[in-house]
């Protein structure tokens, strides 16, 4: 959690906070909204990470499109911008695999906070009140799922 105005700010930030028993992610997977570019050079200058970040918001529909075998695209020319060599990361086969994997992990869980749990905006204010009150809702969920879990380990 962060008292950032966005998400582009506390990339570097988000990943340092990682514990070091779990050890240096290989690859960071972000919305658009993490998208920054002294922030990815930051995370990026070790060449532990790679980031892949969308550059803009996208649509969660697919098309047929989506689903045909795609070709590699061409690498843009050396002297192309960050942004240009972003958007041809995440257009390669490893960018799209890595990019579904948030979509398939992250997303349902904000879904089912926002729609089945209800829950659309905080409701305190000041950062320990705000991180307290993630805490409940996160605990919620939680309690949620090891519910179904359970009742459906019975059935």
């Amino acid at each position: 959690m962060s008292a950032a105005a966005n998400d582009k700010q506390p990339l570097v930030a988000t990943l340092e906070s990682i514990p070091e028993g779990v050890g240096i992610p290989t690859a960071a997977v972000a919305d658009s909204g993490y998208y920054s570019e002294k922030q990815v050079a930051e995370v990026e200058r070790e060449g532990k990470t790679k980031v892949y970040t969308a550059l803009k918001r996208q649509n969660h529909h697919r098309s047929l499109v989506d689903l045909a075998p795609h070709q590699e695209p061409t690498p843009p020319a050396p002297e192309a911008s960050a942004q240009e060599w972003m958007a041809h990361r995440r257009k390669t086969e490893a960018g799209r695999a890595l990019y579904k994997l948030r979509k398939d992990t992250m997303e349902p869980v904000f879904g089912i906070v926002k729609q089945v749990l209800g829950y659309r905006c905080f409701l305190l204010r000041v950062l320990e009140k705000v991180e307290l009150e993630w805490s409940l809702v996160s605990l919620a969920y939680n309690a949620k799922h090891l519910f179904r879990l359970k009742t459906s380990a019975k059935a």
